[in-house]
């Protein structure tokens, strides 16, 4: 049995029905936490341009009565099918939100990218494989609507941070088949991305690095004594094969969270597919949130990203 203090709060759904919200994590109360052993961390800002264009709380599914929503941000268009990067934040599987990576979805979408930012049903309202489920559903409601944002489905990238991270890599690593696919999905769309980008979250949920436990357990339905079959699924260093996409790690310097990195990049090499690497020196676990490490992070991902698919 897991015993967690938590902070819940009964959110209210469309149609009036309520599910359970947990709002412990944010990111004023992580930069609180930082700043004594980092005095220099400063919360990152994005300063958006007159021509960045934003549409906020876009439903793409809904269950049980309540909406899933996305948030789509792009540039000045100079030209239709531009790539696309889908955002997953993180929080432990059981808290944060997409407003997180807001500044950095504004900033890659200055950059001349379109960006997503996805809400997902966290542990409290729904266990695994729900959130992995609505992410994979979200990559394929956004190829059907790529015209509304002048994206080029065949460019498109999977970014998490932290448990989205996990996500993103698990999605991406799994995206050619049907596991993880809605039971009931009219879209026939392919959640098959070009790219993946890891920042900090876990490849391997029970590794001799991993310090997964009680939180990845709630999510997980049980200990891994309990569910070892669903800790290995979840992994996404269980699906690695070669038909996978090129990947970016960008990691902090704990090494918890870089649990089954370098078996996966193993893997890929035997495969001779295509992957970056880039660890921070002493940084805190979320860097991608703050200043000094949000422009470095960005310019890693820019670096991937012109890697992907070169400026013509």
């Amino acid at each position: 049995m897991y015993i967690v203090g938590l902070l819940f709060w009964a959110v209210q759904g469309a149609w009036g029905q309520s599910y359970p919200r947990d709002t412990s994590y944010t990111v004023q109360g992580t930069y609180a936490k930082y700043k004594k052993k980092f005095p220099e961390i400063e919360v990152a800002q994005a300063i958006p341009s007159a021509e960045l264009r934003q549409y906020k709380g876009v439903v793409y599914a809904t269950h049980t009565g309540r909406d899933l929503c996305l948030n789509v941000y792009e540039g000045s268009r100079p030209a239709e099918h531009q790539p696309m990067i889908v955002m997953v934040h993180g929080g432990g599987w059981i808290s944060g939100a997409p407003d997180h990576l807001e500044p950095l979805a504004q900033t890659l979408a200055m950059a001349g990218y379109v960006t997503a930012t996805v809400e997902y049903r966290l542990s409290p309202e729904a266990i695994y494989p729900a959130g992995v489920r609505d992410v994979k559903y979200a990559v394929r409601w956004l190829k059907t609507r790529a015209s509304d944002y002048g994206v080029d489905t065949s460019r498109m990238v999977l970014l998490g941070s932290s448990a989205g991270g996990q996500i993103a890599a698990l999605v991406g690593l799994s995206g050619g088949f049907a596991l993880y696919d809605m039971e009931d999905s009219t879209l026939h769309a392919s959640s098959r991305v070009q790219g993946v980008i890891d920042m900090d979250g876990v490849l391997a949920f029970h590794h001799p690095d991993s310090q997964e436990g009680q939180v990845a357990g709630l999510w997980l339905g049980g200990a891994y004594e309990s569910v070892p079959e669903t800790w290995e699924e979840a992994s996404p260093l269980s699906h690695v094969s070669a038909d996978d996409p090129p990947i970016l790690f960008v990691n902090s310097s704990s090494r918890r969270f870089r649990a089954g990195r370098e078996d996966v990049i193993e893997r890929y090499d035997a495969y001779g597919i295509y992957h970056q690497s880039y660890t921070f020196g002493t940084t805190p676990h979320t860097f991608w949130l703050f200043d000094p490490w949000f422009a470095p992070t960005v310019a890693e991902i820019l670096s991937f990203m012109e890697a992907l698919f070169p400026s013509e």
